[in-house]
């Protein structure tokens, strides 16, 4: 009750002084200060590669007998690794994959969604079995391919009998991206905050509900709100949440800092992204 009793105080003081003297205190500088970063979030930031930042638990991969399994996929998969595509359930991006068993130190895997290449990506281990690159391809999002590198180390005892890929991995660092996948573009008006990036579009009002992502295949929704001096979005799909962002500005308006989470599987990225132009 005191709070409340000195905080109307404070506003009753506020509204007395005259327009042109007001300055803000209390909660209203701190809706002001939060307004005013909130332009500096405007224009197109592209992702410094070198500033990601992996957290979370390993993946986990399996390859023998015939048989491939992914334990910190979510939800897991086991799969027959014939080089055939197979039907698969619970995937939002995809509902068909192959696993091809290229050579000892090589797989293959593709996805298809409606009997339509939307990914490929082939896995090669190092000589020595303790790292490991993706070379991949994605065609998810309609309109918009996105190829690049990733490498991982080895955290785990490698799988005796089984395919070199088999056993834990720690993503270490994106080797190279398209470039057109790494901007992200923010316009705020007001309390209505547009985003665009990787050809995936939205439209929100801060504090309102979720709104559809424009050209995502996957049918998620997100829903923004204010976090400081940025914003949070939270991303849902099944009314479940799948993925929570936060996104702040710099002071300046040059860069902005993104932290991003999975609910599910407690899976972290971090990274800053520099104002283009």
């Amino acid at each position: 009750m005191k709070l409340l009793f000195s905080t109307a105080i404070a506003a009753a003081l506020i509204a007395a002084l005259p327009a042109c003297s007001q300055q803000p205190a209390g909660n209203e500088a701190a809706a002001t200060e939060a307004a005013a970063s909130l332009d500096a979030l405007n224009g197109t930031f592209k992702v410094d590669l070198a500033s990601l930042k992996f957290g979370g638990p390993p993946d986990e991969f399996a390859l023998q007998g015939g048989s491939y399994s992914c334990a910190s996929c979510t939800p897991p998969l086991t799969l027959v690794a014939d080089g055939e595509f197979h039907a698969v359930a619970d995937r939002p991006y995809f509902d068909s994959m192959s696993v091809k068993d290229v050579d000892d130190k090589t797989v293959e895997i593709r996805r298809q969604k409606a009997g339509k290449d939307v990914s490929s990506t082939v896995i090669t281990v190092s000589e020595d079995g303790n790292s490991l690159t993706y070379k991949f391809k994605d065609m998810t999002t309609p309109g918009q391919t996105v190829e690049g590198t990733t490498t991982a180390r080895r955290v785990g005892p490698a799988t005796a009998g089984a395919h070199a890929m088999s056993g834990q991995w720690k993503t270490d660092k994106i080797g190279d991206y398209s470039e057109d996948a790494l901007n992200m573009v923010f316009q705020v008006a007001g309390d209505t905050v547009t985003s665009t990036s990787q050809g995936q579009t939205y439209t929100a009002t801060l504090g309102g509900p979720a709104v559809a992502i424009q050209n995502d295949p996957g049918g998620t929704t997100v829903k923004v709100e204010r976090a400081g001096g940025g914003i949070k979005e939270t991303y849902m799909r099944g009314g479940k949440d799948v993925g929570i962002a936060t996104i702040t500005p710099s002071a300046d308006g040059k860069s902005l800092s993104y932290s991003g989470s999975d609910p599910r599987d407690g899976r972290t990225t971090q990274f800053t992204a520099n104002k283009a132009g």
